[in-house]
């Protein structure tokens, strides 16, 4: 495979039960996490994809929890963005609808009701 798997943090690979702090991350979700030592254990780019790292004054603090969580969890830090680019495959996110490409149809549901 070619390009990145792009997995959100909270409430995809962490818990999330709301806001607690930039230096605050939940307990992980197991079945994500297992998801995600399976790809690496198969050679794919795996890169947390987060809104955490997308304000300044706080980007560092938040770099450094997340990398700190990775490594007590996934056993390596993973690359951390908020960014996305051609060579991202697929997101992983617990907000995210998923769209039949060139339809505008949702695969799925939108959790909150937007269609």
């Amino acid at each position: 495979m070619r390009g990145w798997i792009g997995v959100d943090l909270d409430g995809t690979l962490a818990q999330y039960d709301g806001w607690v702090g930039v230096s605050h991350v939940g307990d992980p979700v197991p079945a994500m996490l297992d998801r995600v030592k399976r790809w690496l254990a198969k050679g794919y780019d795996v890169r947390i994809f987060t809104a955490r790292v997308s304000r300044p004054e706080q980007e560092q603090e938040a770099r450094q929890t997340i990398e700190a969580w990775c490594d007590e969890h996934v056993g390596q830090v993973l690359p951390i963005t908020n960014v996305k680019d051609t060579r991202m495959v697929e997101l992983w996110d617990d907000r995210a609808v998923q769209v039949t490409p060139n339809t505008g149809e949702p695969v799925g549901r939108s959790f909150n009701g937007f269609c």
